[in-house]
């Protein structure tokens, strides 16, 4: 069986049961059935807990006199991203901000768990940046319907092709479909493989020479691995406000 953490392990105990029992329900027969939760769901579950009360807290002190510490955090966080998107999508991006600011806030705190002792990152198992590419991908071809309607299928047969006839369109546009859609679902495993590789390896590291070297080096390369931490999650947010940007233009 595989080691389990300390959570995973409380998380194990208390559910097993009715676990595999929902998991057989679906036909999905887990490896093991005593451990049916992985480390990487337990942390992602912990993350989740750790964020909904953080959000709450921020929620019930909201105040436009006197603010506090986590609400400036939070309108500072908020303010980045909405920066970031004007400069992409342009004036109109304040629907999507939230969606780009709770992919960020959880990639990164999924990052910087495994800084904890006793913890690790979820994003350093493919499933998770899977899952993260995943809600990504439905979201900004979500918002390009939204956005164009029906429309929106044109984006797949190529550019506009004004000026154009109509024997020379078709079959350009019969050329461009198979690639647009390659093109698509390669950006799932773009994210998925950037994200995972960068968490994984930076884990990776920080342990062998923690292993090795206990006192000191290691500092030099958690250090690394926290701003590592930051620039992956930014970099998933800013493609994923790239994809909508790419989505909703008005040429779609």
């Amino acid at each position: 069986m595989p080691e389990q953490l300390w959570f995973t392990e409380i998380l194990n105990r208390l559910f097993a049961g009715p676990v595999t029992s929902s998991l057989r329900t679906l036909h999905i027969e887990p490896k093991y059935p005593l451990q049916p939760i992985t480390n990487s769901f337990a942390m992602e579950l912990l993350v989740f807990g750790f964020l909904l009360i953080l959000f709450f807290l921020v929620r019930s002190r909201l105040s436009v006199e006197s603010p506090g510490g986590l609400q400036h955090s939070f309108e500072a966080v908020e303010g980045f991203v909405l920066g970031q998107s004007r400069e992409i999508i342009g004036p109109h991006s304040e629907p999507y901000i939230a969606f780009f600011v709770i992919l960020f806030v959880f990639i990164l705190i999924c990052n910087l768990l495994g800084v904890i002792p006793g913890f690790e990152s979820p994003t350093g198992v493919p499933t998770v940046p899977l899952g993260c590419a995943i809600c990504a991908f439905f979201y900004y071809h979500t918002q390009g319907f939204k956005h164009a309607g029906p429309k929106y299928l044109l984006h797949f047969f190529g550019p506009p092709m004004e000026g154009m006839s109509i024997f020379a369109r078709i079959p350009l546009a019969l050329l461009m479909l198979p690639i647009e859609l390659v093109s698509h679902l390669a950006r799932l495993l773009s994210l998925t493989v950037r994200l995972w590789a960068n968490i994984f390896a930076g884990d990776l590291v920080t342990l062998v020479f923690l292993s090795m070297i206990p006192i000191g080096i290691p500092v030099i390369f958690l250090t690394l691995h926290i701003g590592v931490a930051f620039l992956q999650a930014y970099v998933f947010m800013l493609l994923s406000i790239i994809y909508v940007s790419g989505a909703v233009a008005d040429e779609h």
